[in-house]
């Protein structure tokens, strides 16, 4: 069982990645197996750590995407329990990084619904923050028809957190298309933004979108995804990237499975709002 989150707290400086450090982003196109997915993922985890990075984002429903969407509810987890959140809790203490399940299901109020939640776990294991996803996604074009509602219960809650690369706020696909969520979490240094994005809307607005929110909030944007075609005959946006406070894209990766590695700057992004104090003009309050 990992700790809750509200009792967490980390031993290292704040301070102790003044020089940057690196991140990674996660591209998988998962499957119906829960057990094939972590072994998948715990692949491109340690190849992402070979590349030094400290902190790693996996993608949205990581660790599930069903043959129907109520799949997901078979392997729904108690919050603090179960095979999908041990898996990231050992993996994060035995390669001694910060790691975040870009989305786990949890057992939600409603038998017939999850709270799809993202996981982050300190270097030590334990349990840093969990965020539900508020904004669920619901499209209707072509033979594309999406309704997240009928199977998710929606978040209410803005979480951010201190952690030893600056204060992160937590956002979960769809939430994208909501610039004020991101006003909510005021100024955070990165963004974390794991997706499973559909071939049209991530044509059209993926890169959009995430260059948007990274120049609105000067901020870092992790942005991991599902990219690919998936057994259940779904095909997923892909083009995981790591995106700077000025809106340049670092790295990406377009097409396939992988690990999107790139360094992150404190010193930059400092320079960045000292040199265009953007966050200090603001005149209304989303508080």
């Amino acid at each position: 069982m990992v700790n809750d989150p509200a009792n967490y707290s980390h031993s290292q400086s704040a301070s102790a990645y003044d020089d940057g450090f690196f991140a990674a982003a996660i591209q998988m196109a998962s499957g119906p197996s829960v057990d094939a997915n972590l072994e998948e993922a715990a692949r491109h985890i340690e190849d992402a750590v070979s590349q030094q990075a400290r902190l790693v984002v996996l993608p949205e429903y990581f660790c599930v995407m069903g043959m129907k969407d109520t799949d997901k509810l078979l392997v729904m987890e108690e919050f603090g329990n179960g095979p999908i959140q041990n898996f990231l809790s050992e993996t994060a203490k035995r390669l001694g990084i910060w790691l975040v399940g870009g989305s786990v299901p949890l057992v939600s109020p409603d038998p017939d619904k999850i709270y799809n939640s993202c996981l982050v776990y300190a270097d030590d294991g334990n349990l840093a923050a969990r965020y539900d996803k508020i904004h669920l996604f619901g499209l209707s074009m072509g033979q594309e028809n999406y309704a997240e509602d009928k199977t998710i219960m929606a978040g209410d809650k803005v979480v951010t957190l201190d952690s030893p690369f600056g204060r992160i706020g937590l956002s979960i696909c769809y939430d994208l298309r909501f610039p004020e969520l991101y006003r909510k979490m005021a100024d955070v240094d990165i963004v974390l933004a794991p997706a499973a994005f559909t071939a049209v809307t991530g044509k059209a607005h993926w890169e959009i979108l995430l260059r948007a929110r990274a120049i609105e909030n000067l901020a870092y944007v992790i942005a991991p995804a599902q990219g690919g075609y998936h057994v259940n005959g779904r095909e997923t946006n892909g083009d995981s990237m790591i995106v700077d406070p000025w809106g340049v894209v670092m790295k990406r990766l377009p097409r396939g499975s992988g690990a999107v590695v790139a360094k992150l700057d404190p010193e930059y992004r400092a320079r960045i709002r000292k040199s265009l104090p953007a966050l200090k003009h603001r005149k209304l309050s989303y508080m």
